[in-house]
């Protein structure tokens, strides 16, 4: 199946990114945080399932993230994430990162032709 051109694959350490701002703002489970992440980037980014909970258990082994035990909006039991102490610290090195190479690319794509 031929990829869409407008759809791009996420930069390493973009969805961790985005997950623990998301997760700073307040405490969400998977799907919460699926339908934040694209309302927030007005359907240009949708986050898939199979790569969302490999990446929180990934934080979670990390210890940016704890999870517990709670009831969604329809009456399921469901994980909820919060940030740790240590997902607020990665996440200033993350965002840290993540503008500096912004910096990078914004300056090359400034560059005149010759």
């Amino acid at each position: 199946m031929p990829k869409n051109p407008d759809s791009r694959d996420l930069f390493p350490g973009a969805l961790e990114m985005m997950i623990l701002h998301s997760l700073r703002l307040k405490p969400m489970h998977g799907y919460a945080l699926v339908k934040h992440i694209k309302q927030i980037s007005d359907d240009l980014l949708q986050i898939e399932e199979g790569s969302l909970y490999p990446a929180l258990q990934r934080m979670l082994r990390e210890g940016w993230l704890k999870a517990e035990e709670g009831v969604s909006a329809k009456g399921r039991p469901t994980r909820i994430y919060r940030l740790t102490p240590a997902g607020r610290r990665r996440l200033e090195e993350e965002v840290s990162s993540f503008e500096k190479m912004f910096a990078g690319i914004t300056r090359v794509l400034a560059t005149q032709k010759a």
